[in-house]
């Protein structure tokens, strides 16, 4: 399995002495390289940095003007001209949304989600482009929700799964999913029926 553990990273002080030969870190160049998996590619195009893999294609813009992304063979690399406080906030940030892209497009992001009830049984199906919800509160009007390309749902009974090479689908996917059951003024520990996350991305909430 492709783990964000398996990425070699460097981070390398690049010294620019070009002000009265003296060192100074707010004028030193910073940049960290990540090492990537076999079986993950990348490519960048302008400012969006596209990495696919066995679970997918995913991209993002770097919108950080203050920051630069730039490929070395199998090497991602991130850097600022400036090393300064502000610039390495920055190339954290951006390191730790790679990595996002990196498990994604190797593993997958996964949130699950329990169907739950306690009055009328609820029907959960995906029916091409959309999800159904039939019979929750005993409506006769499905409740509809439609599914991202990018996102895969499965219907295991009670049990539902979204899929996405990117965190942010895949989380985006589960809320909303979550949302269509929602009833505002409603104790949920007294009326318990509606869809509810479970596990966010690996962390159980059950």
């Amino acid at each position: 399995m492709l783990t964000a553990t398996r990425l070699a990273m460097k981070t390398k002080m690049a010294k620019d002495n070009s002000k009265s030969g003296k060192e100074n870190d707010a004028s030193a160049r910073m940049a960290e390289e990540l090492e990537l998996p076999a079986g993950v590619t990348a490519t960048v195009t302008g400012r969006v940095i596209t990495l696919k893999g066995p679970k997918g294609e995913a991209s993002r813009e770097v919108k950080e003007r203050n920051a630069l992304i730039t490929m070395e063979g199998s090497k991602v690399i991130i850097s600022a001209e400036k090393a300064g406080k502000s610039e390495k906030k920055i190339l954290g940030s951006l390191r730790a949304h790679i990595l996002n892209l990196v498990r994604g497009v190797g593993e997958g992001h996964v949130y699950k989600l329990k169907v739950c009830f306690t009055h009328f049984p609820i029907t959960v199906l995906v029916s091409g482009s959309q999800l159904l919800v039939k019979n929750f509160l005993g409506e006769k009007t499905p409740r509809k929700m439609s599914l991202s390309k990018d996102v895969k749902v499965k219907v295991e009974g009670a049990d539902i799964v979204v899929e996405s090479a990117s965190k942010e689908a895949a989380g985006q996917a589960a809320a909303t999913i979550e949302q269509i059951t929602k009833r505002a003024n409603f104790d949920r520990r007294v009326f318990a029926d509606g869809i509810y996350i479970t596990v966010k991305d690996g962390k159980d909430f059950k």
